[in-house]
């Protein structure tokens, strides 16, 4: 358990630079400096174009998951910021993550867990502001299990009248699940065009889909009906 950092960055700088389409990271776990990264492409998802593929839909509609938004987002960030194969060290730092940890108190970030009984096995962490979600990191613990919470979130934005889901730099995987890559100033067009209030909150959309007997078919269905 790290001491926590006195000087996390405020909640209102934070989102006063995801306005401008800046974003901070860290050079790795302890680093106490952060860096601001305005990158000239950015990843985005279409909201219409989500590629379920079949064993996703399968996983969806089994519920093999118990989703869940804001049940536990410290548990979230702190395990996206473990140390990874393909990573030698994490851009998540102790002061970024105890910077998001005051954002989502403060109601501009937001979690969406995956649980199989009590355990943690999968989930994502982002910032919300006006109509717009940038996502900032994912982990899986089981097979689908961050694509099941990927899957969610997007149901529940298309619900909830949001319009841009950033995703910051494209990957191979982002891509192969839809996400598109555009220019910066593209970007910056599409985030003044995604303001304004949605309809509805993402915890509250992701409530209404708990809701149901069978959440998982429902989310199916509503990713499929344009995508």
């Amino acid at each position: 358990m790290h001491a926590p950092v006195s000087h996390a960055i405020p909640p209102q700088l934070l989102l006063r630079a995801y306005r401008a389409g800046v974003f901070p990271m860290a050079d790795h776990r302890s680093d106490e400096e952060v860096y601001w990264v305005e990158p000239r492409e950015r990843a985005v998802f279409p909201l219409d174009g989500f590629r379920v593929s079949q064993s996703l839909k399968k996983a969806l509609r089994q519920d093999r998951f118990r989703v869940t938004c804001d049940r536990n987002f410290a548990a979230v960030i702190a395990t996206c910021a473990e140390p990874r194969e393909e990573h030698a060290e994490s851009w998540i730092s102790h002061r970024i993550e105890d910077s998001y940890n005051a954002l989502h108190q403060a109601g501009h970030a937001h979690s969406i867990e995956c649980w199989q009984g009590q355990e943690l096995v999968g989930g994502l962490y982002g910032v919300a502001f006006d109509r717009v979600f940038c996502g900032e990191s994912m982990f899986s613990r089981a097979d689908n299990a961050s694509k099941v919470a990927l899957a969610w979130l997007i149901a529940a934005m298309r619900d909830a009248g949001y319009k841009l889901l950033d995703c910051q730099f494209m990957t191979e995987h982002l891509a192969s699940l839809g996400a598109v890559a555009i220019p910066q100033a593209q970007y910056l067009g599409l985030l003044k065009s995604a303001a304004g209030r949605p309809t509805m909150t993402i915890p509250a959309s992701i409530a209404r889909y708990s809701d149901s007997p069978s959440p998982g078919k429902l989310i199916v269905q509503s990713l499929t009906q344009t995508s």
